[in-house]
């Protein structure tokens, strides 16, 4: 009874490892069939040649390190030139001078001589003040002036008949001293009034309100009707001086040796003003002046530039992408951007060695401007170096240099799958060509 179950259970057991056997077999075929590259359908004599031989040599596993064939990649020459070195800032538009204006005198505004947003020179009527009351007080200080002329005049003539009396020893000299005295004395008060008089007339002609600098007005804040104080808070316009206008940036102090040692040699270094987008030039000026201090917190030296702003291109508080070209290195060797790769090891590119097999190059760089590249040792000038198609390059890869980027896989894998799904289908087409003929 026991040898029977014991036969029973090693059946089963056999049975289901028959069972999962043929299980695995099944899910094997079935990959194998609809794996990626594989034969849709079974080939001819021919096709078969043909499809082994794509087996062979382009690799009908990609992604399993079956591909021997070269791989397409892009590639531009190493060149030698000049190479601007430009230091790149966000700036902010400054305006030469700002001017709020505000009434020297109080009173009612009875006119506004200009347009909001006008181009307004130095000395043109902006606005007036009521002048009435001034006018009148010029009047009072006048004729008081007058009242005290005479009694001046009167007392120099006086002083004139005491000296000769006095000459003649016909009166005291007390008498002469008192009347030059008195004399001396309506000076003083005529010069006071004169004081008086120029002051009502600068009162008059500051309820004319005019403008001090040539520039543009922005918007009125009063109108016609307001009563206005002396030196109030809030200013009749405002007016910015944006030709000449002025760009101010930082710049890390890392980078300050090259443009001090340029700028105090005498140098006028360019400076160019882009828009936000760093897309439009707005505007070409040059470097007038720089801050006498780093700021502690940022590590910058603040920069001024100076820019005619001819076409009123540039506003006051509008941000700009700064480029101040420090210096112009000559004959150096670059190398496109792109091209370098940075690894573990440092930086290197991929160079061509002849023209079927590239080699790594361990680079020194300096400056970039994102299209090029200094290269200090590593490349010379001839050189050739892959752009497009390094996913898949290591030392002494076999390449295939192409001239369209769409040709360059853009994944290890896309080559290999694009070569063998395509190399099938040419035996076929001349296959059905044949048949066609015959």
């Amino acid at each position: 009874m026991v040898d029977h179950s014991m036969q029973s259970s090693v059946s089963r057991n056999s049975r289901r490892w028959l069972f999962g056997l043929f299980i695995v077999l099944v899910v094997a075929a079935l990959a194998w069939k609809f794996w990626p590259g594989g034969p849709a359908q079974k080939p001819g004599a021919g096709e078969k040649a043909a499809a082994g031989h794509v087996g062979r040599s382009g690799g009908m596993r990609p992604g399993f390190g079956g591909a021997t064939g070269p791989i397409p990649v892009r590639v531009a020459p190493v060149v030698s030139g000049d190479f601007p070195l430009y230091f790149k800032a966000l700036g902010t538009v400054t305006a030469l001078n700002t001017i709020n204006v505000r009434s020297r005198v109080g009173g009612e505004l009875v006119k506004i001589a200009f347009e909001e947003g006008q181009m307004v020179k130095a000395g043109d009527l902006l606005a007036e003040i009521d002048p009435r009351p001034y006018q009148n007080a010029l009047l009072q200080a006048e004729g008081t002036l007058l009242q005290n002329q005479a009694q001046l005049k009167n007392a120099q003539v006086d002083l004139e008949r005491y000296r000769g009396l006095y000459a003649e020893d016909s009166i005291a000299k007390q008498t002469l001293d008192t009347a030059a005295a008195l004399v001396g004395q309506y000076q003083g008060t005529v010069k006071t009034n004169q004081a008086a008089v120029n002051d009502a007339k600068l009162n008059l002609e500051f309820t004319r309100i005019r403008a001090p600098i040539t520039g543009r007005v922005g918007l009125r804040q009063l109108d016609i009707g307001n009563l206005v104080a002396a030196n109030d808070t809030t200013a009749l316009a405002v007016i910015t001086q944006t030709q000449p206008i002025s760009v101010v940036f930082t710049l890390p102090e890392n980078n300050l040796d090259t443009v001090l040692a340029r700028y105090r040699s005498g140098a006028k270094l360019p400076v160019e003003a882009w828009d936000r987008g760093d897309v439009k030039l707005q505007a070409s000026g040059v470097l007038q002046s720089l801050d006498n201090q780093i700021d502690v917190t940022t590590g910058t030296l603040k920069f001024k530039a100076r820019y005619e702003n001819r076409d009123q291109s540039l506003f006051p508080n509008q941000f700009v992408n700064v480029r101040l070209l420090a210096d112009t290195l000559k004959g150096v060797t670059l190398a496109p951007t792109a091209a370098i790769q940075f690894g573990t090891n440092g930086t290197f590119v991929y160079a061509l060695e002849g023209d079927k097999k590239v080699t790594i190059k361990k680079l020194k760089i300096g400056a970039s401007d994102g299209a090029n590249t200094v290269v200090t040792e590593g490349l010379a000038a001839g050189d050739r170096v892959v752009l497009e198609g390094t996913d898949r390059l290591k030392e002494g890869s076999e390449v295939e240099v192409v001239s369209d980027s769409q040709e360059v896989p853009t994944t290890p894998t896309e080559h290999l799958q694009g070569k063998s799904a395509a190399a099938p289908t040419e035996p076929a087409t001349a296959d059905k060509a044949k048949k066609g003929g015959a």
